[in-house]
């Protein structure tokens, strides 16, 4: 998710500051061809937000790695050019701050000199990264920065060491937009925008910019926010068919719970930042009601898939409650490391770099990837409802 991008701006001085401190420890590998493996292992890297802020997503995602680790050490390793070689996995906490991440990642390329990095969850804690990962050509795929400028250079070049295994903001919010059309058949809506993020505001943008209907109210909010009677309040007296609420969880289950209070019970829509058992919690499970989100990863899908099925099945036994999109999503991030390993029959960092950007028709529980020229992944999307706080429906988007 690109959770607290907007910060970036605030901290640029200390995040400066972290990124030369880290350019001078990375001095080894400028100019170096990347990273080697010991004979008998393959170090990985997680940088995540395992605490902070963002510490929900991040350790979803821990999960979804631990367990992809896990599975495959069990099953002999990575096929190394004929040589199984067992993953060390080497996990560490970015705080959800940028120059924690910056910190991090010089950290896992030069001292640890790990082959490739998961994570991080957030663009922000992402981008903060990119010059570290960079410098020491080491690969990275972040299971869920979906900014849509993420993957690329200010001037539009791709950043070379840079994927990820989710969509991007732009795709999701226009496939939103056209769901809402199409499927909702809404002719009126109202736009209530998380301002405080690059998710929300870029998700927005996408859907307005889709959207045929009249959008007769666009409206914004900030993280941490708890009273949104009024804008609601304004949104009822419009009639509106429906709100598109682009945001994460935490607001947008209170948003869910005060609309329903006031007795709106049109659908309110939103993004994957919605995909977290606690959002019908915040809301409360009758108020989650005629709820829809875009989402990467579906249960009910899944489970008419042997290949994700399998995998839902193992996430239920060691965790012992369904497996949420980020973790599913972080998973298939791990194979895809090994995919690119297998594929290159090498475990050179600049070599997996190459292996990740040539992938295609990858098989992940989370659908069929394949990695574009911008380090994106081409890859399905699915929108579910969500009725009495349970998912009810899920629906194929082309």
């Amino acid at each position: 998710m690109s959770k607290f991008t907007k910060r970036v701006m605030s901290a640029v001085t200390l995040g400066a500051a972290a990124f030369m401190m880290a350019g001078c420890s990375v001095a080894k590998n400028s100019g170096s061809k990347g990273t080697t493996q010991a004979h008998d292992v393959v170090k990985i890297g997680a940088n995540l937000e395992l605490s902070g802020a963002a510490a929900g997503y991040g350790n979803a995602e821990r999960q979804g790695v631990q367990l992809a680790v896990d599975e495959i050490n069990k099953a002999g390793g990575i096929n190394v050019n004929g040589h199984k070689k067992k993953i060390k996995l080497i996990l560490r906490d970015n705080k959800s701050a940028i120059a924690t991440s910056s910190s991090v990642a010089a950290q896992l390329t030069t001292k640890d000199k790990v082959a490739a990095i998961v994570g991080p969850a957030t663009t922000s804690a992402g981008t903060a990264e990119i010059p570290n990962i960079t410098k020491a050509a080491v690969p990275s795929v972040s299971p869920s920065a979906t900014d849509s400028k993420y993957t690329l250079q200010k001037d539009g070049k791709v950043q070379e060491y840079v994927f990820r295994a989710c969509f991007q903001d732009d795709f999701q919010g226009t496939k939103a937009a056209e769901f809402v059309m199409d499927n909702l058949k809404a002719k009126r809506v109202a736009i209530y925008a998380d301002n405080s993020s690059d998710y929300g505001t870029g998700l927005a943008k996408a859907f307005q910019n889709t959207y045929k209907g009249r959008v007769v109210a666009n409206q914004t909010y900030s993280a941490g926010d708890k009273d949104f009677n009024a804008v609601l309040t304004s949104f009822k007296s419009k009639n509106v068919d429906a709100i598109y609420v682009p945001g994460y969880y935490t607001e947008v289950g209170l948003i869910i719970k005060q609309a329903r209070q006031m007795g709106i019970k049109v659908p309110i829509v939103g993004g994957d930042g919605m995909a977290d058992p606690k959002l019908p919690q915040i809301a409360g499970p009758k108020n989650a009601t005629n709820i829809f989100y875009t989402t990467p990863f579906s249960t009910r899908v899944a489970a008419k898939d042997p290949f994700a099925s399998k995998f839902m099945k193992a996430f239920k036994a060691r965790y012992h409650t369904d497996a949420p999109a980020f973790s599913a999503l972080a998973y298939d991030a791990v194979y895809l490391v090994k995919n690119a390993i297998e594929t290159q029959k090498s475990d050179d960092s600049v070599k997996i770099t190459a292996g990740l950007a040539k992938t295609k028709n990858f098989k992940g529980v989370t659908g069929e990837i394949t990695i574009d020229k911008k380090h994106n992944p081409e890859r399905p999307i699915i929108t579910e409802e969500m009725t009495n706080g349970k998912i009810s429906n899920s629906y194929k988007v082309d």
